[in-house]
């Protein structure tokens, strides 16, 4: 089991600078979000409502571009994005800052009947390359030893602009408008669509494709492994993708590559004045690390999360 152990000290805030008292704040905090920032975002905000309960959140899950569009048209306060701020959205007045940490994953289902040699052989990049983007991979016979297997191979792809798409476009070689696939909107729909197609083959934020609970794989899904080193095989040092804290620790030793492993950033329009929001970021910088793990997400050292209190200007 992974252990991520973060010490705070003094340092942490700007110098002579205290963390406000409890329910010292007040105001209300309109926040969209990416569906990879939701559930990290969920537990800052209602750990951060314990510390000051007079500031109110309104949190919704939209996806990477209509958070981006939301913040840039002033509707909310701060959104979430997992990926970084594009050079047009900065010109328009985009603000973020990196706050955590994690990665995307190709999910199949746990009724496909080729699994076992799935899970042994994997898939290399340009395996998946030729699935999403060149197209020419069609048959499961074509990522298996036994050739002659004719089952047609179904992907499927984020049909919405997000993050994950993003990501996974980048890491195998394109834009996110050049993966072929069945479109589905959102997360959910991405999981449900592979789980109940056992030929077909998708790719999902890392907390939408392990329980939160059980932290194995959810029911009906399972990630298919990584080919890294292309010799046909997932040796001892590719098999970490039993339980969600094996492959935290794969992504933070990188281990695991990036892409699609990302970091993942709160934004808004110019860099924020309200001092409710302000100290909810310095927060979430500092003390609120403590959930990242906990939320299944990889910490950002120390020197990124320093990086980000001077771009506040909390330091």
């Amino acid at each position: 089991m992974i252990l991520l152990t973060l010490l705070f000290c003094p340092d942490c805030r700007q110098a002579g600078k205290s963390p406000p008292e409890k329910g010292d704040l007040e105001g209300n905090i309109s926040i969209s979000t990416s569906f990879a920032l939701y559930p990290l975002i969920l537990k800052w905000t209602d750990e951060f409502h314990r510390l000051q309960p007079d500031v109110e959140f309104d949190v919704s899950a939209v996806g990477a571009d209509k958070s981006v569009s939301d913040n840039l048209a002033g509707f909310v306060d701060l959104g979430g994005i997992s990926r970084g701020v594009h050079k047009g959205e900065e010109e328009a007045g985009l603000w973020g800052v990196a706050v955590a940490r994690d990665t995307v994953v190709a999910i199949v289902s746990q009724d496909n009947p080729f699994f076992g040699e799935l899970l042994s052989r994997g898939c290399t990049r340009d395996e998946l390359a030729r699935i999403w983007i060149g197209g020419d991979i069609r048959t499961w016979g074509d990522v298996l030893v036994d050739k002659s297997v004719l089952s047609p191979l179904r992907s499927y792809t984020r049909a919405d602009p997000c993050g994950a798409g993003e990501i996974w476009s980048l890491f195998l070689g394109g834009r996110q408008e050049d993966l072929r696939g069945i479109g589905v909107h959102g997360e959910s729909w991405m999981a449900r669509a592979v789980k109940e197609d056992p030929l077909g083959i998708g790719y999902t934020n890392l907390n939408f494709a392990y329980d939160a609970r059980t932290l194995g794989p959810i029911a009906g899904i399972r990630i298919l492994p990584l080919d890294l080193d292309g010799n046909g095989r997932i040796g001892p040092e590719e098999d970490f993708y039993a339980t969600r804290d094996r492959l935290l620790e794969a992504i933070a030793s990188r281990k695991y590559p990036s892409p699609p492993s990302r970091d993942l950033y709160l934004i808004s329009k110019g860099i924020p004045k309200k001092r409710s929001i302000r100290e909810f970021m310095s927060w979430t910088l500092t003390e609120g690390q403590v959930y990242v793990s906990e939320t299944g997400y990889i910490p950002l050292s120390d020197d990124e999360l320093e990086a980000g209190r001077r771009r506040l200007g909390d330091r």
